[in-house]
């Protein structure tokens, strides 16, 4: 499969997403500071056309494709991560499973939401079942037209400041388990109570939370897909879009290492005329370009497969290398800066801990080689 050029289009949004970027970037250590949602970035994004980018026409959005919103990605996720997390949501995901089944009037009401700047949410993981989805305890149970929801959800990125949510849970009919479905609810439904928040090391400026159902109702109609194939096949989308994120976190770094490395001297020369660091640089733009290509193929494989998805082992392909990397060429960038590097005076050092995210988040690099070395073996065993 090629890899396709940007359009002329295409390169102007790149333009446009870089330079919402630079404004981004000022505020980026204040974001991290203060472990708040830039809930500002978000309707800067909005007005800017970079929410919603994958909404149909008929529903008001632009009709744009996965290798579109990574494009933007990329650019914003280098002046900030979290935003870049907030672009990732607000076009995949969960945003995906709605606008495939939801009913005409959730999926007008949805893109009104996603459009003016919220932030749609997935809700997978549970306190004693992370990679292992079937594992999950949370129901949602059928009572005449109406669906309640039940259990606890852990790590939700972004539960405390989004409307839009999607939440994985076991089907129960009849008092029978039917399976894994997704249903819809809003973050301020009766029964939607946050939990504890989970403080985390990186990309601080999205609270990921403890999410607890009580009770909460729903109309049947709002249970939008079944099965855990169906469903995660739609969050293939978003983990080349967290891929991505990576790779602009990443970018960023060697950037800032590129910069400081040509102006440092030592020794009465610059400090990339010594072979030994030359090097580094030259392996860390290596390891970008080759995440580059490969989420550019994961993207690409979504307008070739007659579903608008990726390839879900070039989604894992591309995630693995992307999140690994981040942490190569950051760390590297980090080294690179010496004992500066190390402060909390430059942003290389948050760039190394957002990073750090990808390698867990979306899938860990563990079960993402399990999921490509099944692929790998189908058939020659």
């Amino acid at each position: 499969m090629t890899v396709p050029t940007p359009t002329a289009d295409q390169v102007e949004l790149q333009a446009r997403a870089r330079e919402l970027a630079e404004v981004f970037k000022e505020r980026a250590t204040e974001v991290d500071r203060t472990e708040q949602y830039p809930m500002q970035n978000a309707k800067e994004l909005a007005a800017a056309g970079f929410m919603g980018m994958t909404i149909p026409a008929e529903y008001g959005g632009a009709g744009l494709s996965l290798y579109d919103v990574v494009l933007v990605v990329e650019e914003i996720a280098k002046g900030c991560g979290v935003s870049g997390r907030i672009v990732v949501d607000g076009n995949l995901g969960a945003l995906s499973i709605i606008m495939k089944a939801g009913s005409e009037e959730l999926k007008r009401h949805v893109a009104e939401l996603v459009l003016s700047g919220d932030k749609p949410v997935i809700q997978i993981t549970e306190p004693a079942g992370g990679t292992d989805v079937n594992a999950m305890t949370t129901t949602a149970e059928v009572r005449g037209d109406q669906v309640v929801l039940n259990g606890t959800k852990t790590w939700i990125t972004g539960a405390q400041d989004s409307i839009v949510n999607v939440v994985v849970a076991k089907l129960i009919e009849d008092g029978e388990d039917k399976g894994l479905c997704a249903v819809y609810c809003e973050g301020d439904d009766e029964g939607f109570d946050l939990g504890k928040r989970n403080y985390m090391m990186g990309l601080r400026g999205i609270p990921e939370m403890d999410v607890h159902f009580n009770d909460l109702t729903v109309p049947r109609s709002n249970v939008l897909m079944f099965g855990l194939k169906d469903i995660m096949g739609r969050y293939n989308n978003q983990r080349v879009g967290a891929a991505t994120v990576a790779l602009g976190l990443a970018q960023a770094a060697y950037e800032d290492a590129l910069h400081y490395t040509t102006q440092r001297q030592q020794f009465g020369h610059p400090i990339s005329d010594f072979q030994g660091l030359r090097w580094r640089l030259v392996d860390m733009r290596l390891a970008l370009d080759a995440s580059r290509l490969l989420i550019h193929r994961a993207a690409a494989s979504a307008a070739l497969s007659g579903t608008g998805l990726p390839d879900p082992e070039l989604a894992a392909l591309a995630k693995l290398h992307a999140a690994e990397n981040a942490i190569t060429v950051s760390s590297t960038a980090l080294q690179l800066h010496g004992a500066l590097g190390y402060s909390r005076n430059i942003r290389v050092e948050r760039l190394y801990r957002d990073a750090r995210m990808f390698t867990l988040g979306g899938g860990t690099t563990e079960a993402l080689r399990n999921l490509i070395g099944a692929q790998i073996l189908k058939g020659v065993q």
